[in-house]
């Protein structure tokens, strides 16, 4: 039988750095920006990136992505069911 050849998505030089906060970092995340975590943007536990970093719902992930102006620029995802 042959064997599922898994994809390593963050290998893509087109997806951007992700990582689970930490319970400490999301509340600070929170404290920070004044918000409750029900505003954060969503992102479903079936993206392949979330799957790959094996979160669960309700954690918050956060995107490092490369500006050619900014240098580094971060964004959180709050992870729901699909």
């Amino acid at each position: 039988m042959a064997t599922k050849k898994e994809f390593n998505v963050f290998a893509h030089e087109l997806v951007p750095e992700h990582r689970v906060l930490s319970e400490e970092e999301r509340e600070t995340l929170l404290r920070k920006y004044r918000i409750k975590i029900s505003q954060l943007p969503q992102i479903k536990a079936s993206d392949p990136a979330v799957v790959a970093l094996d979160a669960k719902p309700g954690d918050v992930i956060e995107i490092k992505r490369k500006s050619p102006t900014a240098g580094y620029y971060y964004y959180y995802r709050l992870v729901v069911e699909d």
